[in-house]
């Protein structure tokens, strides 16, 4: 890599970290309120009359499953609204025809939109240590899974940003796909108390792969095997980096 194109993409991935800078309080008090929230509900309310899942604190318990709900959600958002807006204000053509490949057009973009939803991820983890104590097995694996999912879907929200046509197809999948199957993806529950077929049909939903995964890295244990978590994650990638490569050789949306 020049070194042009190494300051083309620290100047968009700048650029990208500026727009969240000018709004970082409404970024890091909304996740913290929210989690707040969610412990006083699910961890007071639930939690008084179900105090343990599988061994482990209820409180405790819930952890995973939210942090990897706002990522999820922050990762989507910050991608897609990233890639929409340039499409949107007609600076896209100057991007295409800049001295800059796609690839590092997706890193510039990717990275910026990951970086964010790690940090609301590592604000949400600090913030739930305010509620229960927390002791995280495999901390390098949790890292690791986090950085993973974080990137994985950021390159699903650029797909999806380069998909939207308007800002109401930029809230579709979020709001009515993701967050959903987030829900029933075993976030404030385990997939082995639900009873057939509800416990069967539960795993064919992509999300409980991600919590599960995400959950052992912290308690040792999940609702699937790590494995079957690692391989869901590397085929997202394979498929999100394969979708994009073909939306930039076809100029899908992009020139259109």
């Amino acid at each position: 890599m020049s070194l042009q194109n190494f300051r083309a993409i620290a100047s968009i991935y700048k650029f990208e970290l500026h727009r969240f800078r000018r709004t970082w309080l409404t970024g890091l008090l909304v996740p913290v309120i929210t989690t707040t929230l969610y412990f006083v509900v699910f961890g007071g309310a639930i939690g008084s009359r179900m105090t343990q899942v599988d061994g482990i604190p209820y409180a405790a318990f819930i952890v995973p499953g939210l942090i990897m709900m706002s990522m999820l959600t922050e990762s989507i958002f910050n991608a897609s609204f990233g890639i929409y807006m340039p499409k949107f204000t007609g600076t896209i053509y100057e991007l295409l025809s800049a001295p800059i490949s796609a690839t590092e057009t997706v890193i510039a973009y990717v990275g910026a939109a990951a970086t964010k939803s790690l940090i609301v991820g590592t604000i949400i983890f600090l913030t739930a240590h305010l509620f229960v104590d927390i002791h995280v097995a495999h901390p390098f694996a949790m890292a690791g899974f986090m950085l993973l999912i974080a990137i994985s879907f950021c390159l699903f929200g650029f797909i999806l940003g380069i998909w939207a046509q308007g800002f109401e197809q930029l809230q579709v999948i979020p709001l009515l796909v993701v967050t959903p199957l987030t829900f029933l993806g075993g976030a404030f529950y385990s997939v082995h108390m639900l009873a057939d077929p509800w416990r069967t049909m539960t795993l064919f939903n992509p999300i409980v792969y991600l919590i599960s995964g995400f959950r052992w890295t912290f308690f040792g244990r999940g609702d699937v095997g790590i494995e079957y978590s690692l391989l869901f994650v590397a085929a997202m990638l394979a498929v999100c980096l394969t979708i994009i490569g073909w939306m930039f050789r076809t100029g899908y949306r992009l020139k259109k």
